[in-house]
C-alpha cells in the first residue's frame, strides 16, 4: 500500500498527478521548451509513462513507454497550427481515485487520469482548454468570412475592369493587395500566444 502511495506522489503510477512549478526543470518536457521566444510552461502533467505540458503556445506530450524505459516519443501541437474540441472533465465518484480530462486535437483523442486530489487544479485546465477552443473556433469563422469576402471583391473588381490601367499593372497590384490582406487576417486569426487565457484561468 506505501508503494502504491509513493509512486502516485511520484507520478509513477497509471494515475497522473500535477507538477508543481517549482518541479517544472525536473520534468522531461522542460528540455523542450522554446525559452528563446518566451515560451514558458502553465501546468504540467506527469503519468508513469507521459508527460502532458500546457504551454501559452503549444501542448507538448512526451510519450513513453513505461516509467522505466528512458525511450520517449515527443508531440508537439502549436495552437496555431492545431485546433483543440471537445474537452471535457470527468469528476470522481464516491470510490474512484482519479478524475479525467479529455479533449481532442485534430482528430487525435486524448483522455488523462489525475488523481481526485488535483480536481480544483484540472478545473482551472478545463476552463483553459475549452476557452482556447471556444477562440480557435471563432477566429476560424472570422478567417474564412475574410477569405469570402477578398474573392467576392475580386471578381468584382475584374468585373468592373479600370480603362485607365494597364492590365500586368492591374492584375498586380490586385494579386499585391489579396497578398497583403490574406497574411494580414492570418496573423491576426491564426493565434500563437495564448498567454492571457492562461494568465486568466490557471495559477501559476
Amino acid at each position: 500500500m506505501f508503494k502504491k502511495i509513493a509512486a502516485d506522489a511520484l507520478g509513477l503510477s497509471d494515475i497522473g498527478v500535477v507538477v508543481a512549478r517549482e518541479d517544472y526543470d525536473k520534468a522531461d518536457a522542460d528540455d523542450f521548451i522554446l525559452h528563446e521566444i518566451d515560451e514558458k510552461i502553465y501546468f504540467l502533467i506527469k503519468t508513469k509513462a507521459d508527460e502532458y505540458c500546457f504551454t501559452n503556445r503549444a501542448i507538448i506530450h512526451v510519450d513513453g513507454e513505461s516509467a522505466i524505459s528512458k525511450k520517449r516519443l515527443l508531440h508537439r501541437y502549436d495552437y496555431s497550427m492545431h485546433n483543440i474540441c471537445e474537452v471535457f472533465l470527468e469528476t470522481a465518484g464516491t470510490i474512484d481515485l482519479d478524475v479525467e480530462i479529455k479533449f481532442t486535437i485534430d482528430n487525435t483523442p486524448f483522455s488523462i487520469d489525475i488523481h481526485k486530489r488535483f480536481i480544483n487544479d484540472i478545473k482551472d485546465l478545463y476552463k483553459a482548454l475549452h476557452a482556447i477552443s471556444y477562440e480557435q473556433k471563432q477566429n476560424a469563422y472570422k478567417l474564412e468570412v475574410a477569405e469570402k469576402s477578398l474573392s467576392i471583391a475580386s471578381s468584382s473588381i475584374g468585373r468592373i475592369g479600370n480603362d485607365n490601367v494597364a492590365p500586368s499593372a492591374s492584375f498586380e497590384e490586385i494579386t499585391r493587395f489579396a497578398n497583403d490582406w490574406m497574411i494580414d487576417h492570418k496573423d491576426k486569426y491564426k493565434k500563437e500566444d495564448f498567454s492571457q487565457v492562461f494568465d486568466l484561468y490557471v495559477n501559476n
